[in-house]
């Protein structure tokens, strides 16, 4: 089976959002939107890859593919969960009321309906396509509740009483959604509450992610139709606390959000608990072409999530760090699969990391890939430059460096703007007084 270290891609075809993240006995399971016979979207599938550590997977065979009426046009993103020792994954089916002629991977004029399913696993590894998915929830008709369509994504936990469940959704006014279920069993959902932001925030939720942490609540969501001016993609993901009210699925918003990435490259964020009860996260890395033959898009680092004095931190798993530990002197000593470079910015100073530039003005942070990403057609749905909101806990930076990614966590996760590069050079210049500490992997 093939293997990856740190940053999860696919063995083959295109990649996009993280499904079904969790751990599960004793190993960790990452679960992703695949077409693997080609670079470009497609029909979904679910490839599959297992981590003893997170950062070191192990890549298994596809996972689901369509079988059924209501995911013959793809196998959607979802979640998993354990109950009883057996794995339960929950996915959006689609299916394609007007198919393109010209390419039957794709619909005409966005007409397809979406459908939750169920399936289960014993061991996690072996899924039986043709006779166990089970449809949950069927594309909604009530344009009072949620989008025929546009519905998808289901997230389930565990709460005190029962099993919930929350889709992404779209209002009759275009305006973005959640949608909450309920469950004794994982088999019978009674729809109970809808619930979304006061000010429209886009016009669809894509991959919404609750859960609690031990500094308060957290949505992360993907609302779609937000991106603001210098941000190329208009599709963006944004982290706010909540507070969700189990007895009616209710959801209490912070009146401000915030990006979850200030890279503007992430999406579709997922989370799972690690063996120690943390919250971890990973996400897709959208890229505009393959970095090499064949394989396109992959996922950032293992990232720990916490709410600090109200503020949401994502900072390197320690699995992470414990990988980047060897003190290197030089750059040429670097493992080919990536290094760390820590140092702490004055103003108006500037380092170059192969290509990419990251200086500091005033109290924020700011980065420049220009040189390191290619010319090409859909350039201009990415974002060259990035900056930081005002800072407050200094200017420490660690940085990730991979040949096609760059991860700069400022202030052990205060922020992060991470950007796919391409054509990084194994160099770094800055001032020769600067003082940087360099680590490679272990």
């Amino acid at each position: 089976m093939q293997k990856d270290i740190i940053h999860l891609r696919a063995p083959r075809g295109w990649i996009n959002d993280p499904n079904g993240f969790i751990y599960y006995k004793g190993t960790y399971h990452l679960f992703y939107q695949n077409f693997p016979y080609a670079p470009r979207w497609a029909t979904m599938h679910w490839g599959h890859a297992v981590s003893e550590d997170l950062v070191h997977w192990e890549h298994q065979d596809i996972a689901l593919f369509p079988t059924k009426y209501e995911d013959q046009n793809g196998c959607f993103s979802g979640s998993a969960i354990e109950h009883d020792g057996v794995m339960n994954i929950f996915y959006t089916g689609v299916h394609y009321d007007k198919i393109n002629p010209e390419d039957t991977h794709m619909c005409l004029d966005d007409e397809f309906q979406s459908a939750q399913l169920r399936i289960t696993s014993e061991d996690g590894i072996h899924f039986d396509n043709f006779r166990d998915k089970q449809v949950i929830i069927p594309a909604i008709e009530d344009a009072e509740i949620g989008d025929r369509t546009h519905t998808r994504d289901p997230k389930v936990w565990r709460g005190s009483d029962a099993w919930y469940l929350v889709l992404g959704s779209s209002t009759a006014d275009r305006k973005g959604e959640l949608l909450f279920y309920k469950s004794m069993d994982l088999e019978k959902w009674e729809f109970v509450n809808a619930a979304s932001t006061e000010e429209p925030l886009g016009w669809m939720w894509e991959c919404p992610d609750y859960f609690e942490t031990e500094g308060g609540e957290v949505l992360l969501v993907s609302p779609m139709g937000i991106g603001a001016e210098g941000t190329g993609e208009k599709n963006h993901t944004v982290c706010m606390k909540v507070r969700f009210d189990e007895q009616n699925c209710s959801m209490e918003f912070a009146k401000e959000y915030r990006y979850m990435d200030y890279g503007f490259d992430l999406y579709a964020p997922q989370s799972t608990t690690d063996a120690d009860g943390k919250r971890v996260m990973v996400a897709w890395l959208r890229m505009p072409v393959p970095f090499e033959e064949g394989r396109i898009g992959m996922y950032c680092l293992p990232r720990l999530v916490e709410v600090k004095n109200d503020h949401i931190y994502f900072k390197p798993h320690p699995n992470v760090e414990q990988l980047y530990s060897r003190r290197i002197t030089d750059i040429m000593q670097a493992d080919p699969a990536g290094y760390r470079v820590s140092l702490d910015l004055n103003d108006g100073e500037r380092i170059n990391v192969g290509g990419y530039q990251i200086w500091r003005e005033g109290n924020r942070i700011l980065t420049d890939r220009t040189d390191v990403f290619p010319a090409c057609e859909n350039r201009e749905n990415f974002c060259m430059q990035s900056k930081t909101p005002e800072l407050k806990d200094g200017f420490h930076l660690d940085v990730y460096v991979n040949r096609n990614v760059i991860e700069v966590f400022v202030n052990h996760g205060e922020y992060v703007i991470s950007h796919a590069v391409y054509g990084c050079k194994w160099q770094i210049d800055a001032a020769e007084e600067k003082q940087m500490e360099l680590y490679t992997l272990a």
